[in-house]
C-alpha cells in the first residue's frame, strides 16, 4: 500500500476489511513495480478459521473491480509467509517483435520492439547471468538491503507469431531487477552491446546507468513456489537469516 496511490495490495486490503467488517493486513510474496502485472501473486492474512472460503471468493469476486482478481483462498499451516517462505519467484516478459508490433489484444502485456533482435546472442548474453552473484547493477539499491540472489532460470523462446518471452526465476528479485536485466539483453540482441556485456556488469557493486530499464508493462509474475508445509518455517526463518542484515 501507498499513500495517495492506488495499488493492487490497498484495493484488496480495502475490499477484505469491507467484507470481513474488521480490518485485514496482507502480507505478499514480493513487491512488483508500477505497470508490472500479477498473474500469479500470492498474499496471505489472518482471517477466521470458520471462514467459508469458496464464499469469499465469490464475495470478493462481486467487491472487486475488473483489474483485480483473487482465483482462490485456502488455509496454510501458521508457519506459512507468503514472502518468506517462498523458494522462488517466476517472471515473463514478453517482446513483439513483428513489424506491426504487438497484437492490439495482447498490447497491454506485450512490449512492441522496433529493432531488430538477435535471439541467439540474447540467449548466449544470459546463460552467462545464470548462479548466483551480486546484481547490483541492475537494481535500484535499498538501504540495509542486499542484492544477491540466485538466478535459477533466464531463457528466450517464440511465445506465438512475432513474439518473443523470457523466463525469468530466482530465490528472490531486487528492485527493479528483471526489467534491468531485460533491458541490458535487448540491448545486446539489437547488436548495441557485446554478448558478454551483462555478465561484465556483475562486478560492479553499484547501479550501472548505463544498463535500460525496460518498461514495465511487458512484464509480468506468474508464480511463485513454496515448500511442502513441514518445511515452511525452516524457510521462512533461513530467508529472513539471509536478507536481514546482521542476521544469523
Amino acid at each position: 500500500m501507498q499513500p495517495g496511490r492506488r495499488t493492487v495490495c490497498g484495493v484488496l486490503t480495502e475490499a477484505l476489511s469491507t467484507v470481513l467488517r474488521e480490518p485485514v493486513s496482507l502480507t505478499v510474496a514480493g513487491r512488483t513495480d508500477a505497470g508490472v502485472h500479477a498473474a500469479g501473486q500470492v498474499a496471505h492474512a489472518d482471517l477466521p478459521a470458520e471462514l467459508d472460503a469458496q464464499w469469499l471468493v465469490r464475495r470478493l469476486a462481486r467487491l472487486l473491480p475488473p483489474d483485480v482478481r483473487v482465483r482462490a483462498v485456502t488455509p496454510v499451516p501458521a508457519a506459512f509467509d507468503a514472502r518468506f517462505s517462498a523458494l522462488r519467484r517466476h517472471y515473463r516478459y514478453r517482446v513483439a517483435t513483428a513489424p506491426h508490433g504487438a497484437e492490439p489484444l495482447r498490447a497491454r502485456d506485450t512490449l512492441s520492439w522496433p529493432h531488430p533482435l538477435d535471439l541467439a546472442a540474447v540467449v548466449a548474453a544470459s546463460d552467462r547471468l545464470l548462479g548466483e552473484h551480486d546484481f547490483a547493477a541492475f537494481c535500484k539499491r535499498r538501504e540495509g538491503a542486499t542484492t544477491v540472489r540466485a538466478l535459477q532460470q533466464l531463457s528466450w523462446a517464440s511465445a506465438d507469431d512475432g513474439v518473443v518471452e523470457a523466463a525469468v526465476s530466482a530465490d528472490a528479485f531486487c528492485h527493479s531487477m528483471v526489467r534491468s536485466l531485460v533491458g541490458a539483453l535487448l540491448d545486446v540482441g539489437r547488436g548495441r552491446r557485446a554478448v558478454a556485456w551483462p555478465a561484465e556488469l556483475l562486478t560492479r557493486r553499484e547501479r550501472a546507468s548505463d544498463v535500460p530499464v525496460a518498461p514495465a508493462h511487458g512484464l509480468t509474475l506468474v508464480a511463485v513456489d513454496y515448500p511442502p508445509a513441514a518445511e515452511l518455517a525452516a524457510r521462512a526463518h533461513a530467508t529472513r537469516r539471509l536478507r536481514v542484515p546482521g542476521g544469523s
